[in-house]
């Protein structure tokens, strides 16, 4: 091997090794990332919510996928609804319940690599004191210009009376779809 092509692969392998690296760290959600959720009723969206307080933090590294873990607390007094005049039902009893329930959280149990940066991320979701496990479906798309820097689209759909919260209420569906959209920056 001549010292051309020496450096070609010295500078190929800093490169891998410097991705790998940017993967190997804690990741932060972006502020700007929508967590949040969406109702719908005989087809059409009833009412979207997202939450203007988010904590969450992300192990991720895809060659270590054992190592994997999340976690998320979403604040419901910081919610955000796209029908204002919902918000004290949706707050109240029968739903969130917000006084007596101040908290979201999800807590991963396991990373699933599904290939082209697709992954079903398991783990338990507490909503008004009851924890069910879900799964999300969800994209970790590395961003090219930005290595930094990790797109994020996951999505979950849950039965509310699951969680303690009243079926159907004033045509309000059963289904909940829950996403994250934004992105992961690395800390």
């Amino acid at each position: 091997m001549n010292a051309v092509s020496k450096n070609i692969a010295v500078a190929g392998c800093l490169g891998i090794a410097s991705l790998s690296a940017a993967y190997a760290q804690s990741w932060s959600l972006s502020p700007r990332s929508d967590v949040g959720f969406s109702i719908e009723s005989l087809g059409m969206t009833v009412v979207k919510g997202n939450f203007a307080s988010v904590k969450a933090n992300m192990q991720f590294d895809p060659k270590a996928l054992q190592n994997a873990s999340t976690q998320f607390t979403m604040h419901v007094d910081s919610l955000n609804l796209s029908k204002p005049s919902l918000k004290n039902m949706i707050m109240g009893e029968d739903l969130f319940y917000a006084t007596r329930y101040k908290t979201v959280n999800f807590k991963s149990t396991q990373f699933k690599s599904l290939g082209n940066n697709r992954y079903q991320i398991l783990g338990n979701l507490t909503l008004r004191g009851v924890t069910r496990p879900v799964v999300f479906e969800t994209t970790l798309t590395p961003n090219v210009a930005h290595p930094n820097v990790l797109q994020v689209n996951s999505k979950t759909v849950i039965n509310r009376s699951d969680f303690g919260m009243k079926k159907a209420v004033a045509g309000v569906g059963e289904k909940v779809n829950i996403h994250l959209v934004g992105q992961w920056n690395a800390q």
